[in-house]
């Protein structure tokens, strides 16, 4: 499904507006909503626009370097593609052609355990290793085997979900009948029915279920199922032991999501972990908790260099990755803004998105006076503007 021929792209706003109109009505709101009242994610876009540059003039901007790397790993521009569920739900394989996107451009593509394409779909489909994303469950022999189907697809890092003990209330989700799996009503089916585009992909492809869950974990044999084995699952248990045990068993790279506290930052690196993400879950969980880039120079502040720090949640534009280098963050993830341009295009919708990303992110820097990613630093800011350690 190409972008729309007629359609001028200029920004993810404009992807957006694409994607609303191409994917049925519960998958997009799935992933364009927050939780509760949705304050914590409207505050991540808003507290990241309040943020602004100093621009400087009459200096040299020939031969200018976005590049960087993310625990490592180089990086086309300081961005990752951040696991989300449901993604082959945007479009049809959408998880194998993001991966696909994010291979080609340059920058890490993040495999959500809730992913409609399997670890080992994505795998048979790029030729450059991935991360996979792990949630704390109840069930240990299916994380066990997660893992070790991980580490046979050769993906390079883990990235360990913290902030989805209790699963948040979203209400858009709720009155779409949006469970696991999806409640087909006859309004879901009337607005599938007004989406011909998607419907035709999907017709044509065998991956519609939870690729990595059902047919692997006890118990679940198909998408039946699944409803009653997810209620189950997410383990509010979940605490610092558990990290290092997962660290033990993965054995490689490991990744923390979901710190949104100075405390909790410092007991993070107690855990050895290569880099940890600054997140709220795109407002997902807690409504009414701070935003990410309002937490992330305390956080930067307490981690005192001894591991990388991410951000994601509310990232729209490469403004907005600029914001977040200058107050810290090594890298950053995307969720929404990749989502917007699969729904608006497919595996050309993502590579638009990404190089929509990196023109701002270019043009910005340049702009504020500066040639190479790596001088980023508060100085690029207009004091006031941004939050404190």
């Amino acid at each position: 499904m190409p972008l729309p021929s007629r359609s001028f792209v200029a920004t993810i706003e404009d992807l957006r507006k694409i994607a609303e109109k191409r994917v049925p009505r519960m998958f997009y709101d799935y992933a364009d909503s927050g939780s509760w009242t949705e304050s914590t994610y409207r505050a991540n876009e808003a507290d990241l626009q309040k943020i602004r540059f100093r621009q400087r003039v009459a200096r040299n901007m020939e031969n200018r370097n976005i590049a960087t790397t993310m625990a490592g790993i180089p990086t086309a521009m300081p961005v990752a593609l951040a696991p989300t569920g449901l993604t082959g739900m945007q479009h049809a394989d959408g998880e194998i052609l993001a991966a696909q996107a994010a291979e080609a451009f340059g920058v890490p593509f993040t495999l959500s355990t809730m992913s409609i394409c399997s670890i080992e779909d994505v795998a048979q489909n790029t030729t450059k290793p991935f991360w996979f994303q792990l949630y704390m469950l109840r069930d240990r022999d299916f994380i066990e085997r997660l893992i070790e189907r991980a580490k046979a697809a050769n993906c390079s890092a883990l990235m360990l979900t913290l902030d989805l003990q209790i699963l948040g209330q979203r209400h858009k989700d709720l009155r779409n009948g949006l469970t696991a799996p999806p409640r087909l009503t006859l309004r879901n089916i009337l607005n599938m029915a007004g989406k011909p585009a998607w419907c035709y992909h999907m017709l044509g492809t065998r991956r519609r279920g939870f690729g990595n869950i059902v047919g692997h974990a006890k118990g679940v044999a198909d998408m039946a199922s699944l409803s009653s084995w997810t209620a189950e699952q997410f383990d509010p248990r979940l605490n610092w032991g558990d990290v290092e045990w997962i660290k033990r068993r993965w054995g490689g790279k490991l990744i923390l999501k979901g710190i949104l506290d100075a405390e909790d930052a410092r007991l993070a690196v107690d855990t050895g972990a290569d880099a940890l993400i600054v997140s709220n879950h795109g407002g997902r969980q807690l409504d009414g908790a701070m935003s990410s880039i309002s937490m992330l120079p305390a956080i930067v502040d307490a981690v005192g260099g001894r591991m990388e720090v991410w951000m994601d949640s509310g990232i729209r534009s490469g403004q907005d990755i600029l914001r977040a280098v200058a107050l810290g963050a090594r890298g950053t993830l995307i969720g929404r803004p990749f989502l917007y341009g699969l729904g608006a295009g497919g595996r050309e919708g993502v590579t638009k998105a990404l190089q929509i990303l990196a023109n701002e992110l270019d043009v910005t820097m340049a702009l504020c006076g500066h040639r190479d990613i790596h001088d980023i630093d508060r100085g690029i800011l207009m004091p006031g503007t941004y939050p404190a350690p």
